[in-house]
């Protein structure tokens, strides 16, 4: 299917929601669907105590059988390097906020996550958060850091097959 100069990969599915939405959730639950093994990309980095409690809340909601994957930075060599089964990358606006933090070239990394998801054959669940819905940001980095995720998004909803939005829990189909 063509969408403007971009054609929609098949295996692709975006997730968006806002914080405790139901979005990562409703993710898990379209790749374990499928059948396994299941490859779970996480993005997060552990900062501090309290993101190192998500990060295990995280490991302990999901049902047995993920393969985890830890891609803080380069995550399109690890959708690369982790074959053609079902993949979940929980979140791209994680991932980003650490490309941004690494003073790496957002474009350039997000022509390769591009460029690896028309690559791979196997389906691909991606995560984030949509930040685009609330105030505008007071200072400079934060407004950065919106408006590189709006883009990210808005490409990868080009990208995607379809694309979901989960409010209270409930995901809505938006392509």
């Amino acid at each position: 299917m063509m969408t403007g100069d971009h054609v929609a990969v098949p295996g692709v599915t975006l997730v968006l929601g806002g914080a405790r939405s139901g979005k990562s959730r409703f993710a898990e639950g379209l790749v374990t669907a499928l059948p396994g093994p299941w490859t779970y990309i996480a993005t997060a980095q552990a900062w501090d105590d309290e993101m190192r409690d998500r990060i295990r809340q995280h490991q302990a909601d999901r049902v047995p059988g993920w393969s985890t994957v830890e891609a803080p930075l380069d995550l399109a060599a690890a959708l690369v390097r982790h074959g053609q089964g079902p993949v979940l990358v929980d979140c791209l606006t994680l991932w980003l906020t650490n490309i941004m933090l690494a003073d790496q070239d957002v474009p350039t990394a997000l022509a390769g996550l591009e460029a690896a998801l028309a690559a791979r054959a196997g389906p691909i669940v991606l995560v984030g958060n949509e930040v685009g819905m609330g105030i505008v940001p007071e200072n400079a980095l934060a407004r950065r850091f919106r408006d590189h995720a709006g883009r990210l998004h808005q490409r990868l909803a080009v990208l995607a097959a379809q694309v979901f939005l989960t409010v209270a829990g409930l995901p809505l189909k938006v392509k």
